[in-house]
């Protein structure tokens, strides 16, 4: 099932406020959601700040980290490794500008760190999850960073009382896309895994969580290219409305 893009701007709105005019359950027998973090976390004011330290270079910058920030995930869990994923991020900023011959003193590499705790979520995301909430969905992150990050974006923006206990691969010390990562949610949430919706920010972990038997959406506000893995989301979207509407039918 693929979500039409149809619902921004006043699109956005109506979906929300059908969503939200009835306390009646999912016609879908959806009970739940488990998000990636950067379905709800709008990471855009890192990228500002590292094109601030490095002009002309930033979107090379956050390009090369954010794969290197991925590839020791995955790497750090094959080779049982693990380390908190804000080790992972400082090791992959110093490695992406090493390779691209970027002068990283230690105060620009701190301040692009200390970028994670400012985030907020992202303009369309708490009017979404007041609207679910209304229909009794339960909600989570399921996510690689730690819950100080989880606690400081939901702090930043209002949230509070929206999304249940944090689920940070702390608790499991392993990485998406290894299964028991993606089984915390089921033994939150306590419930099947055809119950549970998976949020994913990328194609990558909408193909992981799919293999692992979640129902899954995969939120492509990037409007990022498939990967080939030999699995596809269960329905795709741009926006929060698209995911409300794929969760409550």
């Amino acid at each position: 099932m693929t979500v039409p893009r149809r619902h921004l701007l006043l699109g956005s709105a109506a979906v929300l406020a059908s969503a939200s005019s009835s306390h009646a359950q999912s016609r879908t027998g959806y009970k739940a959601i488990a998000f990636d973090g950067f379905v709800i976390i709008d990471p855009r004011p890192v990228s500002a700040r590292a094109e601030e330290a490095f002009p002309g270079q930033g979107a090379a910058l956050m390009e090369a980290w954010r794969t290197r920030q991925f590839e020791y995930t995955w790497l750090r869990t094959l080779m049982g490794r693990y380390v908190d994923f804000r080790q992972v991020t400082r090791e992959a900023l110093i490695a992406a500008a090493k390779a691209m011959k970027l002068l990283l003193s230690d105060a620009t590499r701190d301040d692009l760190l200390r970028t994670f705790v400012e985030l907020k979520a992202w303009p369309d995301v708490a009017p979404a999850l007041r609207a679910l909430r209304e229909r009794d969905i339960r909600m989570a992150f399921l996510a690689n960073p730690p819950a100080s990050m989880f606690d400081a974006v939901v702090r930043n923006s209002g949230l509070d009382g929206l999304l249940e206990g944090h689920l940070s691969t702390d608790r499991v010390q392993l990485f998406k896309p290894h299964p028991r990562a993606y089984r915390m949610g089921l033994d939150a949430f306590e419930l099947a895994p055809a119950e549970i919706v998976f949020a994913a920010s990328a194609a990558w972990d909408a193909a992981g969580s799919k293999s692992f038997g979640y129902p899954t959406f995969w939120l492509n506000r990037t409007k990022a290219a498939s990967e080939e893995l030999g699995v596809a989301p269960d329905g795709t979207g741009s926006t929060m409305a698209d995911l409300v509407q794929f969760v409550l039918g």
